[in-house]
Formats: C-alpha cells, sequence, structure tokens
C-alpha cells in the first residue's frame, strides 16, 4: 500500500518536486527577462537611439503589484490562523488587484501608442511592448491558479468540518505557500524592469 504524505514532507518545501519545478521556471523566466534587458541595452549603445521613457503609469502599477503581494501574506497569515472569511477575502483581494493591474496595463499600453511608441514604430519601443507583454502574460498564467484557490476555498468551506478539513490539509499549505512565492516573485520582477527602464532613461550615456 502506498504511504500517504506527512505533514513533514508536505513542510520541507525546499526539495519538495512542486518546488522545484516551481524554482526551474522561475530561473528560466529570470533568463528570459535578462536576455531581453541584454539585449535591449546593447541596441541602444550599438544604434546610439535615445532611451525610451516609460510612462507614469507604470509605477502606478509597481503599487497595484505590491498590495497584490500584501494581499497574499493576509491570506497566508489568514491560513494559518484558521480564519475562513479573511482568508476568502484576501484571495478574492488579490484576484481584484490583478485585475486592476492588467486594466492600468492596458491604459499603459495606450499610452505608449498615444506616444508614438507602438510595437512597429521604433526599435527600442517593440523591447518595451516585448518585455510588458511577456510580464503580463507569466501573471495571467498564475490567475488560474489563483481562481482555483478561490473556488475551493467558497465551495469547500462551508461547515466547520469542511473549514477543519480545509485548513488541515498539508497539500493545500504547500499550494498556497508556492502560489505566495510566484506572485512575490512577479512583483519583485516588474520592480526590476520598471528600474530598469528608468535607471536607462534618466542615466543615458
Amino acid at each position: 500500500m502506498a504511504s500517504t504524505p506527512t505533514e513533514n514532507e508536505y513542510q520541507s518545501l525546499t526539495f519538495h518536486p512542486y518546488n522545484i519545478i516551481l524554482s526551474l521556471m522561475m530561473i528560466g523566466i529570470t533568463a528570459l527577462f535578462v536576455a531581453f534587458s541584454v539585449s535591449y541595452m546593447y541596441t541602444r549603445i550599438q544604434t546610439g537611439i535615445a532611451p525610451i521613457k516609460i510612462p507614469n503609469l507604470f509605477i502606478f502599477n509597481t503599487l497595484i503589484l505590491l498590495a497584490s503581494s500584501g494581499t497574499m501574506m493576509w491570506a497566508r497569515k489568514a491560513y494559518e490562523t484558521d480564519n475562513t472569511q479573511k482568508y476568502q477575502q484576501a484571495l478574492v483581494a488579490t484576484f481584484a488587484l490583478s485585475v486592476i493591474f492588467m486594466i492600468a496595463q492596458y491604459i499603459g499600453w495606450k499610452i505608449l501608442i498615444a506616444n508614438n511608441l507602438s510595437i512597429n514604430e521604433t526599435v527600442l519601443g517593440s523591447y518595451v511592448w516585448v518585455i510588458s507583454i511577456a510580464h503580463f502574460a507569466h501573471l495571467v498564467a498564475g490567475l488560474p491558479f489563483l481562481m482555483l484557490f478561490i473556488w475551493t476555498a467558497y465551495k469547500r468551506m462551508k461547515t466547520p468540518v469542511s473549514v477543519l478539513v480545509y485548513f488541515s490539509d498539508p497539500e493545500k499549505l504547500l499550494k498556497l505557500n508556492l502560489l505566495t512565492r510566484y506572485w512575490h516573485y512577479l512583483d519583485i520582477l516588474w520592480i526590476y524592469l520598471v528600474l530598469f527602464f528608468w535607471v536607462n532613461y534618466f542615466f543615458q550615456a
């Protein structure tokens, strides 16, 4: 008979297969954006084209992502304290902030177009589009998992017994930890990208 994973096995996150998969995925994503950054710098230096000034709205988007990381931490804390209502509210708040970010990002793209920086307009402008769209895509990729958490939280947390079972599930805690890590990673990645474009603009050679 196959043994049932113990709580300690799930809490030992470092070498859990789920964690290894997420870590490898984040390493790959990081390598992709580092390659984009290096290509942007190389193109800018070789062509002598003035760097792009990203819309100020992108900074507002950073605050939204920071807030969404905060709500994920709120969800994690609510899970630890077995607070059903706050747990559900935190997950919904994270989803709402993610939608707000996507709407704001779309507006930011409209600003780029209004400033004659469409994806086909300039070489450096195309980098801004590709990089921001790539980050946007990775956020969208995480939304189904967040939506699954929200659906499960409301579906399975209706009675005291079901709440107890939910909060006692070590696999659920593991997956919540992984989702929280991914959300923090997207936040850090976006901050890096905004700083990268702003430093290039204000400290151009």
